[in-house]
């Protein structure tokens, strides 16, 4: 049935022209699922985000004082003339959310708060021993406990007043010394009240007031002293006890939670004990973070099979033999013990190994010549390759050096938590008999079953109550969107951006806000069929708290299940920008100018090939893979095919590929990294030469950065304009050509072609530069023509003109051509890279990559690339892929795209769930053998519902 609207139930648009919008005027229903579609580089995003979200986002900043803008940011106006009935807008994208390593999925859905007060307030404290549950202790006991120190022991009973706090403390000082105490224990050192104690106010500081200093005698006098002491300190710290021994070595009590049998106790507990960023929670070692980075010795050794004087170890391997005062250092190491230089370092004995990696135990001497010529000879102990690495690593201040010293270290579970995070304390505190890291580290679908069937008595069940099902109502709500799969201790900064704009979306669900406009990127991305329909009524959940969805989007099950539908086209770039079809998604089928609704109402499809590929014979095995989830399977990918991974997020595809496959096959042929316990066995590498992977980071984007530099064209076509008679006479080389270095860029806007005029607390305003007129090159520089062309002119072409131009300079119109040739004939050559669309820069990319000569034997990886892009757009896509195969390469593609899923000339499926449940292979064979495996794979659930029984 079609929706009804009134006219006040709209956003109302008039003469969009942000980037390549042609002057679009529309009317946008309010309150509904409206997806706006069409090819890559058409003006979705434009029209979405750079003119409807910036605009609701520029009013919000303009609502707001100057004094808070300031710490906001300017926003631009939109081109546009107006635009009516705007909500406050939400823009949920697919940026990640955060590269902070103690930014977990925890963290930032909030869960993490609301799991540190259940276990805070209803979690039950174990003695770590193993002596069963903790209760509070008396005075007495804890009496008891210090008196039964060895005899004569002299021990100091301290009250600890200040944990963990910055400040100089002068006052308490003086409140100490009124009360009649003498001495304060400071940061781990012993201070009478009569001295001045000068602390750093910046600092944290650790304070506790000597209260007592006893020698333990087994006598009545001493245990009634103790006591005396105990009861206190109670005052002063409401509860909490430490003990100095001799050997200063603290014990620490409370009355709180004790063991009655081996003496340990944990403080009082609150939410503040259970975080990983608070010092009162966080592992001493790891400061929270559950690693540390530290020397990795298969980075330091380059190659084992090499000698150190061949440049085995890496750290030296350019100063060997040199005047370098380190090299000198480490050759009196080398010649004090008689380590060979001239032996391969995987013949030397584990004692050589050693000292060269973690020095001497005893002085030696150690001969080093400045370069001036003077001699120093020294006895000390040599540090090793290895510590001297990390000790520089923290002592630079130089970023470059902190860098490069980086390279040669990894990331190892801490040693001292193995990875937990949290002290001894929170973690002896459980609830349903696991504490809260262990809790985090369980997938979404177990943790919601592990609340559910968790049992209380009744005063917990009081006390949690609220806490509980705020907890599984966020977790449920990450399920729905398809996130079951990973757990909330996964750092934030390893999710994709699928994920991470899903988890956004999970987080505004329970925010249960109403009367907004939420702006989202493909939600859909990297999400498997299976769970798609689950986003789509999580999204209709939104729309129905009375909401407004706008939802950039290619996939067409989430069109289909629009309210309203908006074709953006006809094509992309300076083609595109325009009003092609809008309305419910049968209206825009019925239109036959939209090539989108040819695609939804089956007249346009990819077409599956008659006859796939049969390769070449050959194939690359991977053995006993088992990195993350992987449940140590064996891989078989046969070359000069298109092989699709495919199963459902989570289910091991980026570990196979990304994690296992690549970095083996980039060791093997290009002595790249080293050798991870993540397989067993490779076999078949030689059967290839190259490997190329297309991933989803980002091309280049500083604003000078274009399509023409990124794929390298733009130095050929300098080198053609400095090769002209008139350049020639000028004595003008290529760099005259650059708009990166002063010479022929216009110095007024160096290069940029506009002037930047700081507006303060309004936004800045971006002018035509006056003297180049926007054209980036001085006068001079212009003057010089190839073909009647200047460079900027070239610059102003698109790349179906430029191939057109230069179609006679075959280095220039075969790299141009593969832009043309991967849909983007219509992107200007010198178009700012800030201003293209995902999908754009992808393909941008993948033309870069084909650049280089086939040899026959190369390898392709790519990443979900159909991510950004229209059918129209994924098939030529599709035709450039089959060009690589017909020249004898390999294309391994990660997807969840059926559409390219159904042209696979082989197909491996990972599964049955993501997560723990999966990392197996469920099914594989060609799209017709997988069909027939329904029963055990998702995939081929789906796929068979497109694979018509006469295509078969």
């Amino acid at each position: 049935m079609k929706p009804e609207w009134k006219n006040n139930d709209f956003i109302r648009v008039k003469g969009a022209r942000e980037n390549n919008l042609k002057n679009i005027n529309i009317d946008i229903p309010k309150n509904q699922f409206v997806v706006i579609t069409g090819l890559s580089g058409s003006g979705k995003s434009s029209l979405a985000f750079n003119t409807i979200y910036a605009e609701g986002r520029r009013r919000y900043l303009e609502s707001l004082s100057s004094y808070a803008r300031q710490f906001l940011g300017n926003s631009d106006k939109p081109d546009v003339d107006l635009i009516e009935g705007l909500s406050p807008a939400i823009s949920i994208d697919q940026k990640t959310t955060s590269h902070n390593p103690r930014s977990t999925m925890g963290t930032v859905t909030e869960i993490y708060d609301y799991l540190r007060l259940l276990w805070a307030r209803i979690g039950t404290p174990y003695c770590p021993n193993g002596h069963g549950s903790i209760q509070t202790q008396t005075i007495n006991q804890i009496a008891n406990q210090i008196f039964d120190l060895p005899n004569k022991s002299k021990v100091q009973l301290l009250a600890p007043t200040v944990k963990n706090q910055r400040g100089i403390f002068t006052n308490e000082f003086i409140k100490y010394k009124q009360l009649g105490f003498l001495r304060v224990l400071v940061d781990g050192q012993i201070y009478t009240l009569d001295d001045e104690i000068k602390l750093d106010k910046n600092t944290k500081h650790n304070i506790s007031v000597v209260i007592d200093r006893i020698i333990i005698n087994k006598d009545n006098q001493t245990y009634s002293r103790i006591v005396d002491s105990i009861e206190t300190i109670d005052r002063l710290t409401n509860g909490k006890i430490e003990v100095l021994k001799e050997d200063g070595t603290i014990l620490n009590f409370s009355k709180n939670h004790g063991c009655d049998k081996c003496g340990f106790s944990i403080s009082e507990l609150e939410p503040r004990l259970f975080s990983f960023n608070s010092p009162l929670g966080s592992c001493s070692y790891c400061k929270g973070l559950g690693f540390s980075y530290e020397p990795d010795v298969d980075k330091i050794i380059a190659d084992s099979k090499l000698s150190i004087n061949q440049g085995a170890i890496d750290i030296f391997k350019n100063i060997v033999h040199g005047t370098s005062l380190d090299w000198q250092r480490f050759l009196s190491l080398v010649n004090h013990y008689k380590i060979p230089l001239d032996k391969p370092i995987e013949q030397l004995d584990k004692s050589q190994l050693n000292l060269i990696l973690e020095g001497s135990d005893e002085p030696i001497e150690i001969k080093t010549i400045s370069n001036s010529g003077a001699k120093n000879i020294r006895f000390e102990h040599y540090e090793g390759i290895a510590n001297l690495i990390k000790r520089r690593h923290l002592e630079t201040n130089s970023q470059v050096s902190r860098e490069w010293y980086s390279a040669y270290m990894s990331e190892i579970t801490c040693k001292k938590c193995h990875g937990k995070k949290l002290i001894k304390d929170a973690l002896s505190v459980k609830l349903g008999g696991i504490d809260i890291i262990s809790f985090t580290e369980l997938s979404i679908d177990k943790s919601i079953d592990f609340l559910l069937k968790l049992e209380l008595n009744d005063e917990q069940k009081k006390i949690g109550e609220l806490a509980l099902k705020e907890i599984i109502n966020r977790l449920s709500f990450l399920k729905n969107v398809g996130l079951d799969y990973l757990n909330l201790a996964r750092r934030a900064s390893t999710l994709s951006g699928g994920e991470a704009q899903r988890i956004r979306l999970a987080t505004q669900i329970g925010s249960q806000l109403t009367g907004v406009l939420y702006v989202m990127d493909e939600p859909s991305i990297g999400l498997h069929q299976k769970d798609n329909m689950r986003l789509i009524k999580t999204m209709m959940v939104m729309r129905d708290l009375g909401n407004t969805l706008l939802v950039v989007e290619h996939d067409s099950e989430t069109m289909l299940a629009a309210d309203y539908l908006i074709d953006i086209g006809p094509k992309a770039g300076n083609e595109g920008g325009e009003l092609v079809a809008c309305g419910t998604p049968l209206q825009v089928m019925e239109n036959s100018n939209s090539i989108t609704g040819q695609y939804l109402s089956g007249k346009k499809q990819i077409s599956i090939p008659k006859n796939r590929h049969s390769g070449n014979g050959k194939t690359i095995i991977i053995k006993g893979a088992k990195v993350n989830n992987l449940k140590n399977i064996n891989v078989t990918i046969p070359l000069n095919k298109l092989v699709l991974i495919t199963g459902v997020s989570g289910s091991g595809k980026s570990s196979l590929i990304n994690q296992t496959l690549v970095p083996a096959l980039e060791r093997i042929l290009y002595r790249k990294g080293v050798k991870k316990d993540t397989y067993k066995e490779i076999i078949g590498a030689n059967n290839i030469d190259k490997i190329i992977v297309v991933s989803q980071d980002p091309i280049g984007r500083t604003p000078r950065s274009n399509p023409a530099t990124y794929i390298s064209v733009f130095d050929d076509i300098r080198d053609l304009f400095a090769n002209t008679k008139e350049a020639k006479a000028r004595g003008y080389t290529n760099s005259r050509f650059s708009f990166n270095v002063p010479g022929g860029r216009c110095d007024k806007c160096f290069g940029d072609g506009v002037i930047r005029i700081e507006m303060h607390f309004l936004p800045d305003v971006y002018v035509k530069c006056e003297v180049c007129n926007g054209k980036k090159y001085n006068s001079q520089t212009l003057e010089i023509k190839y073909l009647g062309k200047s460079i900027f002119d070239v610059l102003q072409m698109s790349c179906k003109e430029a191939y057109e131009f230069f179609k006679a300079i075959p280095n220039i119109s075969r790299k141009l051509r593969l832009l043309c040739d991967v849909g983007l004939e219509y992107l200007q050559l010198g178009i700012n890279v800030t201003f293209l669309s995902g999908g754009e820069a992808q393909r941008i990319k993948l033309s870069k990559f084909l650049q280089k000569k086939s040899t026959g034997k190369t390898l392709f990886v790519l990443d979900e690339p159909s991510t950004g892009l229209h059918l129209e757009d994924i098939n030529k896509l599709l035709t450039i892929i089959q060009r690589i195969i017909k020249n004898g390469d390999t294309v391994v593609v990660i997807e969840h795209n059926l559409d390219i899923i159904k042209v696979a000339d082989y197909i491996i499926d990972l599964g049955p769930e993501g997560g723990d449940n999966g990392g197996q292979i469920v099914a594989q064979g060609t799209p017709e053998q997988l069909i027939n495996q329904v029963n055990k794979s998702y995939t081929a659930q789906y796929l068979s519902k497109i694979l018509k029984p006469d295509s078969i």
